[in-house]
């Protein structure tokens, strides 16, 4: 029989669904392919959280059982000065950074958009940063560049600039991890990139007839609508700032310093937990995290109503 003819039998026997012991036999043979990853959702992702969750009202060192002590670790996080400048530099971080990322990829997308040689080439070179950008390896390259022997600071005392230790300075040492995550613009670059070219370049053709500028026609089509990528870029990276670990890590030695400037609330989680084997108050900051996490994104959404366009 030939295959025509097979799929006009399938279609007049009904949908062409295996029933009956087939259709048993193609259900198991689904649901035991699918343990695989049932298994690692609920030992590495679902149990953990909700151990996490357990923890956060007790009081656990890692040597001794628990102690439940309900709501005392929330309290003590209120009273917490450390928890609270730790809050205000992640705040300060992911405030400052984020707009200054997608600014920075905005414009670069905007420029490799315009059609240029080697299109390919270039796309792949801004990209790089955002493979390296959270490695350790990077981070302890930055280290080194913005140390007081460092590479900016032999650039600024050839044109008779005497600079201080970036990283040394509680007044700049933020400012370099936020240069760090600027640098990584990679990613939101591309995906503004797809997304401009899916503008259709009608409404730039009818805007130019129309005498419409650049500028008239950047924030009256282009932004418009760019709307909801750029929408998807800043719910990502807002959700990838308020993570940030391994640039204040690296950069201050684990210490969050100096003074504390670069204590992000990841870091003084991290100290809580690994270093004072504070188990149960780090627990219960982690679902802090989550709940400034999860506020920030609904804020964002309710928000999007009044400035993201769909092309319906």
């Amino acid at each position: 029989m030939s295959a025509l003819g097979e799929l006009r039998r399938l279609r007049s026997s009904g949908s062409g669904r295996p029933t009956g012991k087939n259709a048993r036999q193609e259900n198991r043979m689904g649901f035991l392919f699918l343990i695989p990853w049932l298994l690692g959702l609920v030992l590495i992702t679902v149990g953990p959280m909700l151990a996490s969750l357990y923890l956060s009202f007790t009081d656990y060192d890692l040597i001794r059982p628990p102690t439940w002590v309900g709501l005392d670790n929330i309290v003590r996080m209120l009273g917490d000065a450390r928890l609270a400048n730790s809050l205000g530099v992640t705040f300060t971080y992911v405030l400052v950074s984020v707009p200054l990322l997608l600014v920075f990829a905005l414009l670069v997308a905007l420029v490799l958009d315009r059609g240029m040689r080697g299109l390919a080439f270039y796309r792949s070179i801004f990209y790089l940063p955002s493979l390296l950008g959270s490695s350790v390896a990077i981070a302890i390259l930055w280290r080194q560049m913005f140390g007081r022997d460092g590479l900016i600071n032999q650039l600024l005392s050839g044109i008779g600039i005497e600079a201080p230790s970036w990283i040394s300075n509680p007044d700049t040492a933020l400012g370099t991890i936020i240069l760090l995550h600027v640098w990584t613009f990679g990613t939101p670059m591309l995906i503004f990139l797809a997304g401009l070219r899916q503008i259709p370049t009608m409404y730039y053709e009818a805007a130019q007839v129309d005498g419409a500028t650049s500028l008239q026609r950047f924030f009256r089509i282009t932004l418009p609508l760019l709307s909801p990528i750029i929408f998807f870029n800043l719910v990502l990276q807002i959700i990838g700032g308020f993570q940030s670990f391994t640039q204040a890590f690296v950069v201050s030695g684990g210490s969050g310093g100096p003074a504390d400037s670069t204590m992000f609330y990841t870091l003084y989680l991290y100290q809580k937990g690994f270093a004072q084997l504070d188990m149960g108050y780090a627990s219960a900051l982690a679902w802090a995290l989550v709940f400034i996490i999860g506020a920030f994104t609904a804020v964002n959404f309710i928000a999007s109503k009044y400035w993201v366009f769909y092309d319906d």
